[in-house]
C-alpha cells in the first residue's frame, strides 16, 4: 500500500508531461483531476456522472443559456422544434387516472385504426394504464415508438358494454407551430405562432396565403408566450414582411465574425398594416422578428416588454448523444440593438438565480401593470431605420403600445381551479357526456361561437368539482372571475369539438393585447405612430 500513491502520482506526472507539448495547462489540470479521482478515490465513482457534473459546472459560470443535456433530454428538447415525433397520434388528457382521447390527429394512425374522440385507453400492449397512478410521461413513453411498429390498445367507449381492441401502427406525427390562423374581423387576419421550428416557415406561408385569399389587408401576428426556437425560422418569418436586402438580424461574437441575414424581397406581406403581439415570455427568435419589424418601422408592437434573450447558442454534439448548447455570439436587431438582459453580478460573474428571478422582479416592481415603471438608461437608446423613432436595447423589446396584466379577474379561486385541473376536467366530462348532442346541434364552429352559452348547470358542476378538489368557495372571487371562467369553458369545449384554432377564436375575446391591437388598427393609432 505504501507504494501505490507515489506510483500513481508518477503516472500522473508522466501524463502531464506528455500533454505539455500539445495541450494547454488548464486542460492538463482537468485531465489530471479526473484521472486522480477515477484511480485514487477511496470508493468507486461513476465516471459518466463525474464528467457530466464537470461539464455542467464549467457551463454554469458562463451565461444562463449555455447548457448541457443528456441524450434523452436532447431527444425531448428537439422534438418540438423538428416538427414531429413518432407515435399513435392522439391529443389526450389524463382524467381520474385514465387516458381520455380529446382528438385523434387528422389522418393519423389512431384515426385510421378507428380510435374516436371520447375513447378511454385503459391498456397498452396488455399493460393496464388506467387506475394505476401512472405518470403522463410514462404513459407517453408506452404510446410512442419507432415508425412502423405496432401497439395494441384496449379502449372503453361510451355506449359499448365491453372493451374494444385496436392495433395501431405508429407513424410520424406532426407538431405544428401555428396555433391559429383566422380572420378576426373583415380585412384583418390573425396568426398565432407558438414556437419557431423546422416547419414554421412553411406553415406560416400557407396560413398567409389562405388569409390573403379571404381578403386580408392587415395582420395581427401573435407571439405572446413564444419562447423562440430556430434562428432560420425567425429569419424566414421576418422575410415575409421586409423589402429586398433589408437587414433582419446580424450575429457577432468573440470567435464568430459578423454574419448578416437580409430579406430576399419575395415576402407575401410587405405592404399591409402589421401589429406584433409580445409579452414577458416572448423570447429569442420572437424578439428577432419583433425587433426587425420595429426597427424598420414596418409595423407596431403591442403588449409588454419581451423576455430579453439576445444570445446565440451553437449545439456541440457529444459521442453518446448528449449535447452542449454553447453561447457563441450575440444577435443584434437592424438598428444595432442587443436586447439581451443583464445576467452578471457586480463582479462580472453569471448570476443565474437572479436572472431567473427577473420576471418575478418585474412583477414586484409593477412593470407588468404600469408602463411608467420601466426605466432604461439613455445609453441603450437607438433610432429606427426609417422614421428615427427612439427604441431601446439591453433588456427585451419595448412595445409601442403597452398592455398591462389585468390582475382583477385572476383571483386565487380561479388560479386554484387552473392549478388543480378543475376547469379542464369539467369540460372534458361535459364533452364526454354531450359530444353527440353538441355535434348534431353545432355542425359548424361559427354557429357554436355565436349561439353556445355556458349554462348554470355546467357552472354548478365546476363548483362541485372544485369542492371535491378541496378548493374553498369564495363567492366574491368567483363572481370576479366568472366572465373569464365561462369563456374558458366555452373555449375548451370548442377545442375538444374542433381544434386549437377554434379555441383561440373564443378565448381571444378576453385577450387584452388582441383587443388593444384591434383598437390600434381601428382607431387610427397605427397611423399616429408610423404616419401611414
Amino acid at each position: 500500500m505504501k507504494h501505490t500513491l507515489p506510483a500513481a502520482l508518477l503516472v500522473l506526472a508522466s501524463l502531464a508531461s506528455a500533454r505539455a507539448q500539445t495541450g494547454d495547462e488548464a486542460m492538463r489540470k482537468l485531465q489530471m483531476a479526473q484521472f486522480a479521482i477515477t484511480n485514487l478515490y477511496v470508493d468507486t465513482v461513476d465516471e459518466h456522472k463525474l464528467v457530466e457534473e464537470a461539464i455542467t459546472g464549467m457551463l454554469s459560470g458562463l451565461d444562463p443559456h449555455s447548457t448541457y443535456n443528456n441524450a434523452e433530454e436532447v431527444k425531448q428538447m428537439n422534438e418540438p422544434l423538428q416538427g414531429n415525433f413518432e407515435g399513435i397520434g392522439v391529443q389526450f388528457q389524463m382524467v381520474e387516472d385514465t387516458l381520455l382521447v380529446i382528438q385523434p390527429v387528422g389522418s393519423g394512425p389512431s384515426e385510421k385504426a378507428g380510435i374516436l374522440a371520447g375513447d378511454r385507453i385503459v391498456a397498452v400492449n396488455d399493460t393496464a394504464i388506467a387506475g394505476v397512478k401512472m405518470s403522463t410521461d410514462e404513459v407517453m413513453s408506452r404510446l410512442r415508438g419507432p415508425k412502423g411498429t405496432t401497439v395494441k390498445l384496449t379502449v372503453v367507449r361510451r355506449g359499448f358494454a365491453g372493451p374494444l381492441h385496436f392495433t395501431v401502427k405508429r407513424d410520424t406525427i406532426p407538431i405544428l407551430s401555428l396555433d391559429a390562423a383566422y380572420m378576426i374581423q373583415p380585412g384583418t387576419g390573425y396568426i398565432r405562432v407558438n414556437r419557431f421550428g423546422a416547419s414554421t416557415a412553411e406553415e406560416f406561408a400557407e396560413a398567409l396565403k389562405t388569409l390573403l385569399g379571404k381578403g386580408m389587408r392587415e395582420l395581427i401576428l401573435d407571439l405572446q408566450g413564444n419562447g423562440g426556437g430556430y434562428l432560420n425560422a425567425a429569419i424566414d418569418l421576418a422575410n415575409e414582411f421586409l423589402g429586398q436586402k433589408e437587414l433582419i438580424v446580424y450575429t457577432e461574437g468573440r470567435a464568430s465574425r459578423r454574419s448578416e441575414f437580409l430579406a430576399k424581397g419575395n415576402g407575401r406581406f410587405q405592404l399591409g398594416r402589421l401589429v406584433v403581439l409580445v409579452d414577458e415570455y416572448s423570447a429569442s427568435a420572437s424578439e428577432i422578428v419583433t425587433g426587425a419589424v420595429q426597427d424598420w418601422d414596418r409595423g407596431v408592437v403591442v403588449g409588454r416588454r419581451s423576455f430579453g434573450k439576445g444570445l446565440v447558442q451553437r449545439p456541440v454534439d457529444l459521442p453518446d448523444g448528449s449535447m452542449i448548447r454553447l453561447t457563441v455570439a450575440r444577435y443584434y436587431t437592424p438598428a444595432g440593438r442587443c436586447i439581451q438582459k443583464p445576467y452578471n453580478d457586480t463582479e462580472g460573474n453569471a448570476d443565474i438565480a437572479a436572472y431567473r428571478r427577473d420576471l418575478l422582479e418585474r412583477y414586484n416592481h409593477g412593470e407588468l401593470m404600469y408602463a411608467d415603471s420601466i426605466h432604461l438608461p439613455d445609453s441603450l437608446k437607438y433610432q429606427t431605420k426609417r422614421l428615427g423613432r427612439t427604441v431601446y436595447g439591453g433588456g427585451g423589446i419595448m412595445p409601442d403600445f403597452f398592455v398591462p396584466i389585468d390582475t382583477a379577474r385572476y383571483t386565487d379561486y380561479h388560479r386554484n381551479l387552473v392549478a388543480k385541473g378543475v376547469i379542464v376536467g369539467t369540460t372534458t366530462k361535459y364533452i364526454e357526456e354531450n359530444r353527440k348532442t353538441l355535434q348534431e346541434k353545432y355542425k359548424q364552429f361559427d354557429l357554436f361561437n355565436k349561439e353556445f352559452e355556458v349554462t348554470e348547470d355546467l357552472l354548478t358542476t365546476l363548483r362541485e368539482a372544485a369542492d371535491k378538489a378541496d378548493i374553498p368557495f369564495d363567492e366574491a372571487q368567483y363572481e370576479a372571475s366568472l366572465p373569464l371562467l365561462s369563456l374558458q369553458l366555452k373555449a375548451l369545449i370548442a377545442r375538444d369539438l374542433w381544434d386549437t384554432g377554434e379555441y383561440y377564436q373564443v378565448i381571444n375575446k378576453a385577450n387584452d393585447s388582441v383587443n388593444q391591437a384591434l383598437k390600434v388598427l381601428n382607431q387610427n393609432a397605427y397611423e399616429l405612430v408610423l404616419g401611414r
